[in-house]
């Protein structure tokens, strides 16, 4: 019998292998896709020994270099952002390649994509630097402890439109943009709900690129906000928001969006486990947890149900092959492709799914994995896919196309993507065409 995936009962259910769904390469490296933008083959390997739980229990709890490995990195970062240029993003892509603990900089890529603050407006790498790490910092937190901490930055009020103007630093509309698109999701809060929360936030002002409270501007008159009554300020409010169930739903349908399938259309019942964790004491880290060891995400309607962004494709060629590349240049190249990281194109971030993918795109990220692949050029051919199969492959005269087939694509390669590429004998080639496929393009 086929499970039903809007059951919540199966799809939270912790995933257990058996003959129809057995835990081999292919669900290992999408998990390592999913949550850590690509495994390396000792790592695949590793899981397909140690299983999924416990191969899920590396991935989500730090390990004890973690904190050492950030607070290193957040100084490169902080030392490239001072200048313009892509220094600061170079480094971030740098960390997600090297953490130790990859999820923590997909979570972090998620926030950066569900808060959608762009440098178009903010003017300033240092700003949007420190952003990424309060996102980083609180992003497998509470929800409200990072909800806090993102209204509590310039680059934020900035992006939503605030300047030295007072009472009213941010509009009716921004802040409509705080409840219906960060918190409660849309439709969800009345014209009287937003005017009543722009009071709140009140007294805040935007000076010389910093945020400052300003007492004798802020409104301490009562205000009433989802049928709640007070004196409410920011902090109030960021209670309020973070603490609706509708809020929890809203973020558990992104999660699922972002880790399950560009095109689930999750149902409420479904979600509301989720949503749970998301609201309550659990936190991210415990709705990304639970969703990691679920049913629903080793489920068929999981598996390359994802388009891959610019870059989960480009540290998907990298990862897996145990190497360092210059990410000073990948950065400027994945912004050619449509992803610079610290400049989302709208407030909601980048659209995802389809929206990657057109003729032009397509042929743009053919030309990146040549890039990143070739013997010389623009990446110096540091990713060496030779030495990959030369200490883990079995000896072969095929250059390791199998091997590579099986790093790269677990053996879901259709017999029709055949090429001269894929039977050449130069593992430089076999993986740059692997990594042009359109089996390789999904997540």
């Amino acid at each position: 019998m086929k499970p039903d995936l809007n059951d919540p009962a199966w799809a939270w259910a912790p995933f257990q292998p058996n003959a129809a769904r057995p835990w081999d390469l292919r669900l290992a490296a999408h998990l390592y896709r999913r949550a850590a933008f690509g495994g390396t083959w000792p790592e695949l390997q590793r899981a397909l020994s140690e299983g999924p739980q416990a191969t899920i229990d590396k991935l989500v709890h730090p390990t004890p270099e973690t904190a050492a490995f950030n607070r290193l990195y957040d100084d490169y970062e902080n030392a490239a952002a001072a200048s313009a240029g892509y220094g600061s993003q170079a480094w971030w892509l740098r960390r997600m390649i090297e953490s130790p603990q990859p999820l923590q900089e997909q979570v972090t890529l998620f926030w950066h994509n569900h808060f959608g603050i762009s440098n178009v407006h903010v003017k300033g790498n240092a700003s949007l630097c420190r952003h990424t790490q309060i996102l980083r910092q609180h992003g497998l937190g509470s929800f409200e402890a990072l909800l806090d901490a993102v209204l509590a930055q310039p680059a934020v009020w900035i992006c939503l439109g605030a300047r030295d103007s007072g009472k009213r630093s941010l509009s009716d509309s921004s802040v409509r943009i705080v409840m219906e698109h960060y918190t409660l999701g849309p439709g969800r809060c009345s014209d009287s709900d937003v005017r009543e929360a722009t009071r709140a936030l009140t007294g805040w002002i935007v000076s010389q690129g910093e945020l400052r409270f300003v007492p004798g501007e802020y409104d301490a008159s009562p205000k009433r906000i989802l049928d709640q009554e007070g004196d409410f300020d920011r902090k109030a409010l960021v209670r309020i928001l973070a603490k609706q169930p509708v809020t929890g739903n809203w973020l558990a349908r992104q999660l699922v969006r972002w880790f399950v399938s560009d095109t689930a259309k999750p149902s409420e019942a479904l979600l509301a486990p989720l949503a749970k964790q998301l609201t309550g004491e659990g936190g991210t880290a415990k709705a990304v947890e639970l969703l990691l060891r679920s049913n629903l995400f080793f489920s068929t309607e999981a598996y390359r149900q994802k388009v891959r962004s610019p870059v989960e494709l480009a540290l998907g060629i990298i990862r897996p092959l145990e190497g360092r590349t210059g990410t000073m240049q990948l950065a400027a190249d994945l912004a050619r492709l449509g992803q610079d990281l610290y400049e989302p194109p709208t407030i909601h971030g980048w659209a995802g799914g389809l929206s990657w993918i057109n003729p032009l795109t397509l042929l743009g990220r053919a030309k990146l994995a040549e890039a990143l692949l070739a013997e010389s050029g623009a990446y110096e051919g540091k990713l060496d896919p030779a030495a990959v199969v030369s200490q883990h492959g079995p000896a072969a005269k095929d250059g390791g196309r199998q091997f590579l087939v099986d790093l790269y694509l677990q053996g879901d390669l259709e017999p029709a993507t055949e090429s001269a590429d894929t039977r050449s004998a130069d593992p430089r080639r076999i993986a740059a065409h692997l990594a042009s496929l359109p089996e390789f393009q999904l997540a």
